[in-house]
């Protein structure tokens, strides 16, 4: 039996490009197409060499792969999700189209949704989580980076309803401002730097506290990203004020039990950082808890290109159909 067909669109970004990276060698899928726009015509090896991808670049057409990995900007991803879903091509899509479950919260953070006749039919695709809904759906919303860093880190509290305040605090690599924004321009005020973004709301705010709650645990959050001098590479730290008094062992006990048998969640004691988790789909997590002040502080660091997009969009892939998880991506 013929291994299911796989394409990436948006392959000349740098998620997009990992992505198509991670298929081409894939033991289970296919690599059939990879598009872009400006760089159609190119091979994927020259614009990204890297990749080691020798295919061409084509523009979008009536793709009918078996599935597609969309790696198109916020808006522009939701049109083209609406017509392969249409023609029965299973998707997960890296944008926020598909993220939010509310249409009004969607609507005040991104604007007017480009296919509000499907919106709201996308699985959180964070497998650690919302496995089993991930495995049984065919539209799939790839988290956010910073989501999937502050999420795996503050599940095991959320899940127990400990989480009564919590500070965020995001520091990422400029490739996660995107291809374009990575420039001479972008490198010279990010050289020798850290300088925080978007403080006044970041888009990634309700996408968090939405699955804060849908852990059990509404609250609401404060975070504030920032730029640091890496290519690629993330490090969140979250500081909790729990609802309750708690101590050490209780803390251990709770993220042993949700993530001991998790392949890609690794449980440290002391300091993480993000060259640990480079070019990995792993999440690497330590906590402190302070007994001076009762907060708890959880430290996560993963990769935003690949646990953060595309190395995690393939984990849900080999979920949605029936491969072992860790395939291809170890």
């Amino acid at each position: 039996m013929a291994n299911p067909t796989v394409a990436v669109l948006g392959a000349a970004g740098y998620a997009g490009a990992i992505a198509a990276q991670i298929l081409y060698r894939h033991p289970s899928f296919e690599l059939s197409a990879v598009t872009a726009r400006a760089e159609a015509g190119q091979r994927l090896d020259d614009v990204h060499p890297k990749t080691r991808v020798p295919l061409e670049l084509e523009l979008y057409k009536d793709h009918t792969p078996d599935a597609a990995v969309v790696a198109y900007p916020h808006g522009a991803a939701a049109p083209v999700v609406a017509e392969l879903r249409a023609r029965g091509v299973r998707v997960v899509d890296l944008s926020a189209d598909f993220r939010l479950r509310d249409r009004t919260t969607y609507d005040d953070w991104y604007g007017e949704h480009k296919a509000p006749e499907i919106f709201g039919q996308g699985v959180y695709g964070l497998p650690e989580l919302n496995r089993d809904a991930v495995a049984g759906s065919d539209l799939v919303a790839n988290p956010g980076c910073y989501p999937t860093a502050a999420l795996l880190g503050l599940a095991p509290l959320a899940k127990a309803g400990l989480i009564g305040d919590v500070i965020i605090d995001g520091k990422s690599g400029v490739s996660g401002a995107g291809r374009g924004a990575t420039a001479t321009t972008h490198f010279i005020s990010a050289d020798e730097n850290v300088s925080p973004y978007k403080i006044e709301g970041h888009r990634h705010t309700p996408e968090i506290e939405q699955e804060l709650g849908a852990l059990g645990n509404d609250v609401t959050v404060t975070f504030t990203p920032y730029l640091v001098p890496l290519a690629q590479g993330e490090l969140v730290t979250s500081y909790v004020t729990p609802t309750r008094d708690v101590d050490a062992d209780e803390i251990s006990e709770l993220f042993d039990d949700l993530y001991g048998a998790e392949p890609f969640i690794e449980l440290r004691r002391g300091p993480v950082g993000v060259i640990d988790v480079r070019d990995t789909n792993y999440c690497r997590i330590s906590w402190h808890h302070d007994p001076r002040t009762g907060r708890v502080i959880v430290f996560a660091a993963i990769d935003n290109l690949w646990k953060g997009a595309a190395s995690q969009a393939v984990q849900n892939l080999n979920l949605m159909f029936g491969r072992p998880e860790t395939e291809g991506l170890r």
